[in-house]
């Protein structure tokens, strides 16, 4: 460009009066940044519960730390610092993993945070701190499939003594029929079970929905547990005998008597998670890995292959599954099809 081009450029900026600055500007510059404290509230707010519930420690913490900064202040060095001083902090128990978690869910929480400030143009993709902080490597779970006798001494522990050992039976043969977690156990409603069927219907993390099959004698149960308890229509079924719904401390309770007489639950820290990996690996074992990925309610988008687009196991087949651990016929469940072909054989 010609310097007369460029003093012709000057001079129109002067009369305008604007600044070559001005220009480099991003659309949204002048919007006010918030400070990280009034942002997290707005942010806490329009999450799901589930992720409210993961992060709020961590949010908390950086509010603690951060809260009357701007929303914009915070560098990758000042989050990598802040995570590590979190993994050294946190309370070894036996199942410690070095804080690694505790580091990983603190670097989630505040990429969940900028996610938002990105969509509502606080910043640029660019300028998200969080994004170019890695989190920790995970490192491989230590839990496993339990063999069947080691399952049938919790289930007799389970059955002794207690306070409601009716209850914790339920539990166990709920989780290992359906291998379903935690919290598609707590979220479970009277209006869930489809009797006829044998089905219940599961809410768990992601706000997923899923149809499980599950045994003609589980389902008795988990009726006649619902009309003895009082839970009605609408409302959440494992109840305590007083009526109440049950919360996620009648697990840890569970676990930690059955720890108590059994030593090796206790050491290994056994959890309900381990009954997933028991059932899970069962029935992948014997009914391949199409039908254990539809029986654990995976929805297939993190899997390593395209393949799985073309060999997804429906309903009926989870039920043949569930009918041979159970050594009893369900409804839905029906014989493997033979290929046309073979006929001409």
């Amino acid at each position: 460009m010609k310097e007369s081009d460029l003093d012709a450029a000057r001079l129109l900026l002067a009369r305008l009066g604007i600044s070559a600055e001005q220009l480099l500007e991003k659309p949204g510059k002048d919007r006010p940044v918030p400070t990280i404290r009034e942002y997290l509230e707005g942010v806490s707010e329009a999450v799901p519960p589930g992720t409210r519930r993961v992060y709020d420690t961590y949010w908390r913490r950086v509010v603690d730390v951060w809260g009357d900064r701007l929303l914009t202040e915070p560098t990758p060095l000042e989050i990598k610092r802040l995570s590590e001083q979190i993994k050294s902090q946190v309370v070894v128990r036996k199942n410690s993993r070095g804080g690694r978690t505790a580091a990983e869910h603190l670097i989630a929480a505040l990429r969940c945070m900028y996610r938002h400030a990105v969509a509502d143009k606080l910043m640029s993709e660019e300028d998200n701190p969080a994004i170019r902080v890695a989190k920790p490597r995970r490192l491989a779970s230590t839990r496993r499939a339990l063999s069947f006798a080691r399952l049938a001494e919790i289930n007799t522990v389970a059955g002794m003594a207690g306070n409601d050992p009716e209850l914790d039976l339920l539990l166990l043969r709920l989780h290992t029929e359906t291998a379903c977690r935690r919290g598609g156990g707590l979220a479970l409603r009277v209006n869930d079970l489809d009797v006829q069927q044998c089905l219940i219907r599961l809410r768990e993390k992601g706000e997923t929905v899923r149809w499980q099959p599950v045994s003609p004698t589980l389902m008795r149960h988990l009726v006649a547990h619902a009309v003895q308890r009082g839970a009605a229509p609408g409302e959440r079924l494992l109840r305590y005998r007083n009526g109440r719904p049950i919360t996620s401390r009648r697990y840890d309770y569970l676990w930690q008597r059955i720890g108590k007489h059994l030593p090796w639950v206790a050491t290994q820290q056994i959890s309900t998670h381990w009954i997933r990996h028991t059932t899970l690996t069962w029935v992948e074992r014997n009914f391949g890995y199409a039908v254990a990925r539809a029986y654990a309610g995976h929805s297939g988008k993190n899997d390593a292959g395209s393949t799985t687009t073309y060999v997804r196991a429906d309903l009926e087949e989870v039920a043949a599954a569930l009918a041979a651990l159970t050594a009893e016929p369900h409804p839905l469940a029906r014989e493997p099809e033979h290929h046309p072909a073979a006929l001409a054989a």
